[in-house]
């Protein structure tokens, strides 16, 4: 019987590897416009969560927490905002990838979780460690040496961070069970789903069968992933999370590289280096050595204050 610990481990690891993989299912709907593929994504999300729901036993429960949200107006606006970024994160997402942009699209979630400090600093008025200042100032640098040798700014990747981000945050502030969750925040957004689709008539839904198949797996494709990062993460501590996470960002810039033939400049090698030393150190600070070294810090800090 396996321990809960490798259990969590084989969860998380798994939703992270499904998540760097995402990319070629999406390559496969190339030809699809990235609009008519999110409001299938959002249809069919919705459809198999309800299915798991109903199949778990779970819907006067979820039925529940649906009656709760709209009496509570602060939960109603959170779920709401979370279901917008969320789908602003897909859209990017989706588009992206068969816009040719995977290495963007790594980067952005690479730098992610420092962007998710920054936010928790400035909403939750959490406190920065003094590693965690040192990783967020090299990935500014990083995201700044790219801005400035390419006279472009990296707005796919920044977008997928704050949008994710933000979702992050949301979902702090107001905490669902993740299939329920899931379920209310595809629910918001079905709507527009569905008068998009009403609107092209159809698409490509329907016409041919792979296209369809595709389109119809991608509900599966997003829910899956999601619920075993669920839980796979209650179950191993947040430092293992951190280290885990970096396997779906790397999957990906392989992809762009060496499956899709992205550039890979000299300039994205500068930047890159800036981002990976940023989340080493970010990941590295979390162990119990540097945890002991911070406290040692703060004592000492307090003794020449006194």
């Amino acid at each position: 019987m396996m321990d809960e610990n490798k259990l969590g481990i084989l969860y998380t690891a798994s939703s992270y590897l499904l998540w760097g993989l995402l990319p070629l299912y999406w390559k496969l709907m190339n030809e699809i416009s990235a609009w008519e593929i999110l409001a299938h994504r959002i249809i069919w999300s919705l459809g198999f969560v309800i299915i798991l729901i109903f199949s778990i036993k779970r819907w006067d429960a979820f039925k529940k927490e649906c009656r709760a949200i709209i009496k509570n107006k602060k939960k109603a606006i959170g779920i709401t905002l979370a279901s917008l970024f969320i789908t602003m994160n897909w859209f990017t997402y989706i588009w992206a990838v068969n816009s040719n942009h995977v290495i963007e699209v790594s980067l952005g979630y690479y730098i992610n979780p420092l962007l998710s400090i920054l936010l928790g600093m400035i909403v939750l008025k959490e406190k920065l460690s003094p590693f965690q200042y040192i990783s967020f100032s090299l990935a500014a640098i990083g995201v700044g040496y790219m801005t400035l040798h390419f006279d472009s700014f990296p707005w796919i990747a920044l977008l997928l961070a704050f949008s994710f981000g933000m979702y992050g945050l949301l979902k702090k502030l107001v905490p669902l069970e993740s299939l329920f969750g899931l379920a209310i925040e595809t629910m918001i957004v079905t709507p527009i789903a569905l008068t998009y689709i009403a609107i092209i008539g159809g698409g490509v839904f329907g016409g041919s069968t792979p296209d369809t198949l595709l389109l119809l797996g991608g509900g599966v494709a997003t829910a899956i992933p999601l619920l075993l990062f669920a839980s796979g993460a209650k179950r191993i501590p947040l430092s293992m999370v951190g280290f885990l996470q970096y396997i779906a960002p790397t999957l990906m810039l392989i992809f762009g590289v060496f499956l899709y033939g992205e550039p890979f400049t000299n300039v994205h090698m500068v930047s890159f280096t800036f981002i990976w030393v940023a989340l080493i150190i970010y990941s590295v600070s979390r162990t119990r050595l540097f945890l002991r070294i911070e406290k040692g810090w703060q004592r000492k800090s307090r003794s020449f204050g006194a």
